[in-house]
């Protein structure tokens, strides 16, 4: 809709114009229980005021709203006509005075897209679920409101809405709710502190809520007691571990007390796990949401726990870096996102049980991380963004786990007591305000005594990655005479080139300060141990590692040992023999998983042939102790097969494979996660009739494997490769949700159903996605998931040049958050050819005034397709 997109600029003038005292939103949300023929689940009653002040007496704005219908809207006591203001996005307000108040009464509609609130009706029993999602610019959709975050103000939330509901909002409730007629009730809540719009939150219904208490008492005698609330939808409650959650939550809230010395500010602290969101997880103050995956159905490995308490620290970080200060506008995003995915994995490792935080950031966050530095979209960690479009797009790999990983070279290059610090000032100086960039490096500045312009620049207003390699000789007795180090732009001859924003052309060279380590195998066991290291700051083009002279010749060489900064590893000639032979054999389990990524990124950039990654992880994954290493791996795998193994070798490559999970998983402890993990890499990879054969048993029950649960959710991993492979038909997956008719159960058959080989499956699938807007976010992703079918690429051959004719009105008929599933999950990268290159180039070209943001969803899956087409040629001429 036209204004819907709201500009910088534009937000820069209204953040200078007005400053805004509070806002008092009462919904009624008794209509999403109502008959649907008496208009029940569709639209709510919203009726917000909002008081603020104007710098220019006179002067002319506009709030934001998204609603299908404004009722009245009074200005000061003036009434002003809905259909001459309001235009659908934004309500036009002129002859403002010094002080003012708007009245907005509108009708606003119930989302079925995980934006603005989320409307779910549970299937197994029938209960109707609400909560919101606003980030970054939903929180129009429930209420009239400015919608930037550097227009904070306290907000007041009450709420009508059926009785027996469990309701909840940012502020704590005032008091017993009041009864409202026709079995309603009306919670009335606190006033929130300052805090941006697009933070606060409702969360609505008959949810399962379990409670717990914090409590601190600091140095001062101050006692500090906050009320903890867990919750989620009833029908999952026989599956809620509340118990962990509330330990990693009281662990988190020590850690972040120990080291920020700024009570936490918000009160209570509720968690929610919602159906069908989008994101994994929301910092709303007081009341944050997760994705109900988070409450596991079935058995999972340990690394789905750590990931869980990783999300669950991440956005409890985001009540300092982020509600507590936040950016003045979302080019600076990475104030609060770096920040919290630092500290996710920082408290993580030193405050609960998850020690190995740290190599599950460097194997997994930071392949994220890799990806999106290389892609022609690549920004700087402060980036560029002209509007709420681009905005949306920028919650990406670069702002949260690059970001994250610059952090945690910061941390490494002023140190942590000066780090730590510097979060301190920044706290007490900013309080319930906004910050740009120059706010946080002047205090980390005060607090390191480092000039931190310079590494800004380096770091955080450029773009790529670095690649460092080993250089090394010797002397004839074997010994180190030289050991340096080589530092390039990973940026290739045939990439296309950065945007121009991408990187600043006199910025200085990025400081490294990084570990070197050396292995050598020992002759008792072969286990390859480090016997030197040594940390030196890589500030050139070449840089000599002097302390590491005179060594013992190493059978590896491992640059950025322990992980200290963001950069691609090479390997020397030795080095990279030593891997390919004893990979499996490093007793140390971050430089094995910082050699695991080295070597994918190598396969990744088209230097190492995708045939042999696959053989070093049949010949080395299955003795791999960490579990998040082991499955990241098995991912990497099976891209390798897909996108980046030559053609012709395919089907080797898929039996090698599958061959070599089954046999994993026969070997793997009976019981351990390790043997679930090769369980469900083995339905992904399984294609023989004989593996397909197994599968089914398992489900029948005919099969077994000894210490191998199959469980409703491992039941529909399997089922999935069979639908896929022609080898269960409709009536077999309706059998399978008679088993598990849960809003789960429905989205595994929705992705079993678009699986199936047929024409006429992929017709409907496609229908169901591009040209109706039934569906809901989470019905649409299982539809994509199911339809793209690595194993069907001729039957999905007709779609590629659908996808290029569609694409443009997707993008401006569906909400933002549904169009980029649609062109990210549709785009035809299983056509991997230099045909479908072709195309992309030419909608590229063809369409120079498209919306930027489709433009750079295309321009990424296009680069991604490249790389595919490169890493085929490379694995060609291995066969050669």
């Amino acid at each position: 809709m036209p204004g819907e997109n709201l500009s910088r600029d534009e937000a820069r003038e209204r953040a200078r114009l007005l400053t805004v005292d509070s806002y008092d939103v009462v919904l009624d949300l008794r209509s999403a229980v109502a008959p649907a023929e008496a208009g029940g689940g569709r639209t709510f009653r919203s009726t917000t005021t909002i008081r603020f002040r104007a710098a220019e007496p006179g002067a002319a704005t506009f709030a934001d709203l998204l609603a299908p219908r404004v009722a009245s809207v009074v200005l000061n006591g003036r009434e002003l006509d809905p259909a001459a203001v309001f235009d659908g996005t934004r309500i036009a307000l002129d002859q403002l005075a010094a002080e003012n108040v708007l009245v907005v009464d509108a009708e606003c509609a119930y989302s079925r897209s995980g934006e603005g609130l989320h409307r779910f009706v549970d299937p197994e029993d029938g209960q109707v679920y609400l909560y919101t999602q606003y980030e970054p610019a939903d929180a129009r959709r429930v209420f009239a409101n400015f919608e930037q975050p550097d227009l904070k103000a306290p907000f007041t939330f009450t709420v009508t809405a059926p009785a027996g509901w469990t309701v909840l909002s940012n502020g704590e409730s005032q008091g017993e709710p009041e009864p409202a007629g026709d079995s309603a009730a009306t919670w009335r809540f606190a006033p929130t502190r300052p805090i941006s719009t697009y933070i606060t939150a409702v969360v609505a219904g008959p949810y399962h809520m379990e409670r717990d208490h914090y409590r601190r008492t600091f140095d001062d005698g101050r006692v500090l007691d906050i009320p903890l609330g867990a919750l989620c939808r009833a029908s999952l409650a026989k599956h809620f571990d509340a118990d962990d959650i509330f330990t990693v939550t009281k662990q988190g809230l020590d850690f972040f007390h120990d080291h920020f010395d700024y009570p936490y500010p918000f009160g209570k602290y509720d968690q929610a796990f919602v159906p069908e969101y989008n994101l994994g997880a929301m910092e709303n103050p007081g009341c944050v949401t997760f994705r109900e995956e988070f409450v596991f159905r079935g058995k999972v490995t340990q690394a789905a726990y750590e990931r869980r308490a990783n999300v669950i620290l991440h956005e409890m970080a985001h009540m300092w870096f982020g509600d507590l200060v936040t950016m003045e506008w979302w080019d600076d995003l990475w104030l609060k996102e770096s920040f919290a995915d630092f500290m996710g994995s920082f408290s993580q490792v030193e405050a609960t049980r998850f020690t190995g935080g740290w190599i599950t950031f460097a194997n997994n966050r930071k392949s994220w991380a890799y990806r999106a530095d290389q892609l022609p979209s690549t920004h700087p960690v402060t980036a560029d963004i002209r509007d709420l479009e681009d905005a949306k797009l920028n919650f990406d790999g670069i702002t949260y786990a690059k970001g994250a990983s610059v952090l945690k070279q910061l941390v490494a290059y002023v140190g942590r007591d000066a780090f730590l610090e510097g979060a301190r000032r920044y706290f007490k100086a900013h309080a319930y305000g906004n910050t740009r960039l120059e706010h946080l490096l002047s205090v980390l500045a005060e607090t390191s005594g480092r000039d931190m312009t310079a590494w800004s620049r380096a770091w955080l207003q450029t773009a790529g990655v670095d690649v460092l390699t080993p250089q090394v000789t010797y002397d004839a007795s074997g010994r180190v005479t030289e050991l340096a180090i080589v530092r390039e732009d990973a940026v290739q001859p045939h990439q296309p080139a950065r945007p121009e924003s991408a990187a600043a052309t006199d910025a200085p060279p990025r400081p490294h300060r990084v570990a070197v380590g050396l292995y050598r195998r020992q002759e008792a066991d072969g286990a390859l141990v480090r016997h030197a290291r040594a940390e030196v700051d890589v500030t050139g083009a070449r840089t000599v590692v002097t302390e590491l002279a005179g060594a013992e010749r190493p059978d590896l060489i491992l640059v950025n040992d322990d992980d200290l900064t963001y950069c691609k590893v090479r390997f020397d000639t030795d080095s990279l023999a030593t891997l390919r032979a004893h990979l499996g054999d490093l007793t140390d389990p971050l430089a094995r998983a910082l050699c695991w990524s080295a070597l994918w990124n190598l396969t990744r950039d088209g230097l190492m042939p995708a045939r042999d990654f696959l053989g070093l992880v049949l010949r080395f994954a299955g003795s791999e102790t960490d579990i998040g290493v082991l499955q990241m791996v098995q991912t990497w795998a099976r891209t390798a097969l897909v996108h980046y193994a030559a053609p012709e070798w395919r089907e080797q490559g898929r039996a090698d494979l599958g061959a070599g999970a089954l046999r994993e998983l026969r070997q793997a402890a009976p019981g351990s996660g390790h043997q679930l993990a090769w369980a469900r890499f083995f339905a992904q990879t399984a294609t023989g009739d004989a593996e397909l054969r197994l599968l089914s048993g398992l489900l029948e029950g005919t099969a077994r494997i000894d210490g191998l649960d199959v469980d409703q959710e491992l039941r529909w991993a399997f089922l999935e490769p069979l639908a896929a492979r022609g080898a269960a038909d409709e009536s077999v997956i309706a059998a399978e949700l008679a088993r598990d008719d849960t809003a789960s159960g429905e989205r595994h058959r929705t992705r079993c159903l678009a699986a199936r080989p047929s024409a006429e499956v992929k017709a409907a699938a496609w229908a169901a996605v591009v040209e109706s807007d039934a569906l809901s976010n989470a019905l649409v992703e299982a539809t994509i998931s199911g339809f793209a079918q690595e194993g069907q690429r001729e039957l999905l051959a007709p779609y590629a040049e659908r996808y290029f004719a569609v694409i443009e009105e997707v993008w401006r008929s569906r909400s933002i958050e549904i169009a980029m599933s649609v062109v990210r999950g549709l785009f035809p990268a299983l056509q991997d050819d230099p045909g479908t290159l072709a195309a992309t180039d030419a909608w590229l070209a063809g369409h120079p005034d498209a919306a930027p943001a489709l433009r750079r969803l295309v321009s990424e899956a296009r680069d991604d397709l490249a790389r595919a087409l490169r890493a085929q040629e490379c694995d060609a001429r291995a066969a050669s």
